[in-house]
């Protein structure tokens, strides 16, 4: 079965190092949870998703990290209402800078049009800075 991906805004984070941060905190809380976002609407494409999807953050104007999509979870709110937890890796694998403009909820991404990752940084070798990576991976040199 081939696969799709999710793109979801990041609000309130201005940088991959925020995101990372505020799961960090969630997982302090309790170890024994993953990283995960709950949305009012479950994917009706769950199948495709769970056949290799990421989900795709969009921080500050442009994708910048995707995290593997490990599972759809239902859950139900404080408020009763039933809604769905996406369950996610807690690795965070950057991409090259890709612009979205705003848009509410998430979307469907073509594995075609998803960004590809930024190369790992070698054993023993410093990781550039998030800003300048960023940079370098806009002009095709990362």
């Amino acid at each position: 079965m081939a696969h799709v991906h999710l793109v979801k805004l990041c609000v309130g984070a201005e940088s991959v190092e925020d995101l990372a941060r505020w799961q960090a905190e969630r997982i302090s809380e309790d170890p024994a949870t993953q990283p995960r976002h709950v949305t009012r609407m479950g994917p009706k494409r769950a199948a495709e998703l769970l056949a290799g999807g990421s989900l795709y953050w969009v921080i500050r104007g442009a994708i910048m990290v995707r995290q593997r999509i490990l599972a759809l979870d239902p859950v139900t709110g404080a408020d009763g209402i039933g809604r769905c937890a996406i369950r996610l890796d807690p690795a965070l694998v950057r991409t090259v800078a890709a612009p979205r403009r705003p848009f509410q909820g998430w979307r469907y991404l073509a594995p075609a049009d998803a960004p590809r990752d930024l190369p790992r940084p070698r054993r023993g070798e410093a990781a550039l800075p998030p800003g300048l990576a960023e940079a370098l991976a806009e002009f095709g040199l990362r």
